[in-house]
């Protein structure tokens, strides 16, 4: 599986934030031959509100079209998360917690999700123009409807980016997921693509 993000953020005020995002996730490797199938299109919005310098609560929306693709229903999100960040020497540190309602056409998904993440420079004190940086996450996610059993996943990130340009960043890595690991499990693995532009 593949994914290729392409974000947009901006800095409205001091303390208030928009970030704007489109993501295309396709199969690159089906029945163990390599190729291409577009699985959906994936377009969000978060605006997000800085409590403090280590702390910030967002609301965002999620629209994903897998119709044009003919590969299942498209679904709309609604998202509240709060993020707190804190940086020791080189490395920072940062806990997100999300609520999810996921509307799809035959029902509606609840999921909670937890995720631990860490960056820092692989060059120097700080990061500079032009310099890489490493990336890496490990989330929990618990999900649950009226129709389903509960359903529990983990998904593992890491990955690579490079400060390109004061504006632009550009990141590359893999991420492993393992879902459904408390009914019966499946295992996926993506190869993550995205660039990040900051206005």
């Amino acid at each position: 599986m593949g994914e290729s993000a392409f974000s947009v953020s901006h800095k409205a005020t001091k303390n208030y934030s928009v970030n704007f995002a489109a993501r295309s996730r396709y199969f690159l490797n089906e029945n163990n031959t390599f190729s291409y199938k577009q699985q959906q299109l994936d377009v969000y919005h978060f605006s997000t509100l800085k409590l403090n310098l280590n702390h910030d609560l967002s609301l965002g929306i999620y629209y994903r079209n897998r119709d044009l693709f003919n590969t299942g229903s498209g679904e709309v999100r609604f998202t509240q998360q709060f993020n707190y960040k804190k940086q020791k020497h080189l490395v920072r540190f940062g806990h997100r917690f999300r609520a999810e309602q996921r509307i799809l056409d035959t029902k509606t998904i609840f999921r909670q999700r937890y995720r631990f993440a860490i960056d820092f420079p692989l060059n120097g004190e700080k990061l500079d123009v032009g310099e890489p940086y490493l990336f890496c996450s490990l989330e929990g996610l618990w999900s649950f409807s009226k129709k389903d059993s509960a359903e529990f996943d983990e998904r593992t990130i890491t990955q690579i980016g490079w400060q390109v340009s004061e504006t632009l960043k550009l990141q590359t890595g893999l991420e492993y997921r393992l879902e459904a690991f408390n009914i019966i499990a499946k295992h996926s693995l993506y190869l993550l693509t995205s660039a990040v532009f900051k206005l």
